[in-house]
């Protein structure tokens, strides 16, 4: 009874306005199982006051996939590993406006072209992902994000001219460890793009892939980092092992731990969108209801960069079953 009094107690003092500690994180990272419920509807008292019954839904289309420099051991796209994926250079602008529109369609309300390789400073493949930007922009009602790695202050300002709105660049896992799942680019690398799509002002996207052997205090160490880079939305991916990387014998993580997760972010950072994306339907089944019973007020729709996700119409479907409200283009 004293722990669920405690939950109950750090979930009033979020939403009298004031903000958990690090000591106080640990303290509700070690909630029983058996006391999870009252977690998961303390983080949703503090997502219905601060962020409201809207659900934010995104969608991505994978611009250029595979031939990474990079080494990211999560990650199928790296030419450092053997995975089996389709690898190609840039879409076609018309393929790439083509995807948005399906997205669209399928009910997001936001949507990011997503490029594989370190990032676009001397990226010739840019001139092109503008110009499909523009296109998108002109014909359809999404809000347009970009995910193509790390950035100079030159492409971040005119990715903004162009109306890009968000840009996404996660972190991955916590500054300590970091250097367990990527050896090719630092955290500091990382952290040097946010601070940098910020000052060309752009809203920023992070956040990371759990169940990557992390432990729960590695997860709050990014959560108390994104708080402190004041990101406007956190997506937290569920490891999908894939097989021909370093981590395709990766043990997933139980729904119960991931649903932790999920009200943990919620307690820690309760003005911002936390969405769920890559891996929850493998990782959390028919759970996933619950995730925005607890704290999560966004959702990546439509499939992902390498794995495929469900159909628009089922999210559609639970987000209307629980009395929420989808924010999508197609209302704007």
């Amino acid at each position: 009874m004293r722990e669920v009094m405690n939950i109950f107690a750090l979930g009033e003092k979020v939403l009298r306005g004031g903000s958990i500690t690090r000591a106080e994180a640990s303290k509700l990272a070690n909630t029983a199982e058996e006391n999870l419920p009252f977690l998961l509807a303390m983080a949703d008292k503090i997502r219905q006051k601060f962020v409201g019954d809207e659900v934010d839904l995104c969608s991505i289309v994978n611009g250029r996939s595979g031939r990474c420099s990079e080494d990211c051991t999560f990650c199928a796209q790296s030419a450092h590993y053997k995975a089996d994926i389709k690898v190609y250079d840039l879409l076609s602008s018309d393929e790439l406006v083509a995807a948005a529109k399906k997205a669209q369609a399928g009910g997001a309300l936001r949507f990011s072209i997503v490029t594989s390789g370190r990032g676009v400073a001397s990226d010739n493949d840019f001139p092109k992902i503008i110009e499909a930007l523009k296109r998108i922009k002109a014909e359809t009602n999404l809000l347009l994000c970009a995910s193509l790695g790390t950035l100079t202050l030159e492409r971040a300002k005119a990715l903004k001219e162009i109306g890009v709105s968000r840009y996404h660049h996660n972190v991955e896992s916590s500054r300590g460890y970091y250097d367990k799942i990527c050896s090719t680019h630092s955290y500091d690398d990382r952290a040097k793009t946010i601070e940098i799509a910020h000052e060309a002002g752009l809203e920023v996207c992070s956040g990371g892939i759990m169940g990557l052997g992390e432990s729960m205090e590695d997860r709050l160490d990014m959560a108390f980092d994104l708080k402190e880079m004041n990101v406007h939305s956190v997506p937290l991916n569920l490891l999908n092992p894939i097989k021909g990387t370093p981590l395709e014998g990766q043990v997933a993580l139980k729904p119960k731990e991931i649903l932790k997760i999920f009200a943990l972010f919620r307690f820690i950072l309760p003005k911002k969108g936390i969405r769920t994306a890559g891996g929850r339907e493998v990782n959390l089944r028919d759970l996933q209801a619950l995730g925005l019973m607890g704290g999560i007020n966004g959702m990546l729709i439509g499939g992902y960069l390498t794995t495929g996700g469900r159909n628009y119409s089922d999210d559609m479907k639970m987000i209307t079953d629980l009395d929420l409200v989808a924010l999508s283009a197609q209302k704007n």
